[in-house]
């Protein structure tokens, strides 16, 4: 049963997109094409070099969570780094381009000087992979064919056309981790990753924890607009959405409680993916792609 895949955007909830991996994989559906925004654009690009959601699984493990945002020299004015971030690809990617990679793959980033999409097929992946995941004013722009590159989750938190461009004949199964409802919370508490990266504990004291704490949760706000937006138009045969909304963005994570949350929510959705694969249903996406 072959499918494409669109990975939404969610920061530190994107470990949810391999718990979805996982269970996909055991039910025999072979991923064709897949996008990613942000998190789902790191999940998306390893994957697509083929590394299996276990093998992914094992090394994220091993990642130091409170290593991720130091500092690179040279990098555009930030409130985080992305070097511990750029090592853990590396690891992965190394110098591989889009043309090595064993899934056709698409990343999705916004282009600051002209405000557009950017939907990125070429070129060097591990660039690709940071453009796509800076978030702006937390991590660098990104520089890419003379153009400052920012998260993809500002224009399409969840890459549905893309990936339908990559295989017009295939059912999209679009990942949200966006909550679909609103979900209250204190404003005055800081983000839960200020008191576990030693880096950032201090600042975690400070009023402009609050601050920072209200840009995060106004980004939460307009990622869920934007993706409920999206999704109503750009119309997937198929949403799995694991509902993470105690998972801050940039929060220290139970990764295997995360799998297991992506697995369940890859689970309840077990009928409409069968209903997708229908003949019914692949006869219309055939007709609908000449």
């Amino acid at each position: 049963m072959d499918i494409s895949l669109a990975l939404g955007g969610g920061g530190s909830k994107g470990i949810a997109h391999l718990g979805v991996l996982l269970f996909l994989e055991e039910k025999g559906y072979r991923v064709r094409a897949i996008a990613g925004t942000s998190a789902g654009g790191i999940i998306a690009a390893i994957y697509a070099a083929g590394y299996s959601p276990s093998e992914i699984l094992a090394r994220f493990i091993e990642v130091d969570q409170t290593a991720l945002y130091s500092k690179r020299p040279g990098d555009w004015p930030s409130i985080l780094g992305i070097e511990g971030i750029n090592r853990v690809l590396q690891d992965f990617l190394g110098d591989r381009s889009f043309d090595d990679l064993v899934i056709s793959c698409a990343l999705t980033a916004v282009d600051l000087d002209t405000e557009e999409e950017v939907i990125l097929r070429q070129g060097r992946v591990v660039d690709a992979v940071l453009a796509t995941m800076a978030l702006p004013g937390i991590f660098p722009p990104q520089i890419w064919d003379g153009h400052h590159l920012v998260d993809g989750g500002l224009a399409d938190p969840v890459p549905v056309m893309p990936v339908r461009a990559l295989a017009p004949k295939l059912p999209v199964v679009a990942v949200a981790l966006t909550d679909i409802a609103p979900q209250p919370g204190n404003i005055l508490d800081p983000p839960a990753m200020l008191n576990v990266n030693p880096l950032l504990r201090e600042i975690a004291r400070l009023r402009v924890a609050q601050a920072f704490n209200i840009f995060l949760r106004s980004v939460a706000i307009g990622s869920r607009n934007i993706t409920l937006l999206r999704l109503q138009i750009d119309h997937p045969e198929v949403i799995i959405n694991p509902g993470l909304s105690d998972i801050g963005i940039l929060d220290h994570v139970d990764i295997l409680d995360l799998v297991r949350r992506g697995r369940l929510a890859a689970q309840e959705a077990l009928p409409e993916l069968e209903k997708a694969n229908r003949w019914s249903q692949k006869l219309g996406r055939i007709l609908r792609s000449n």
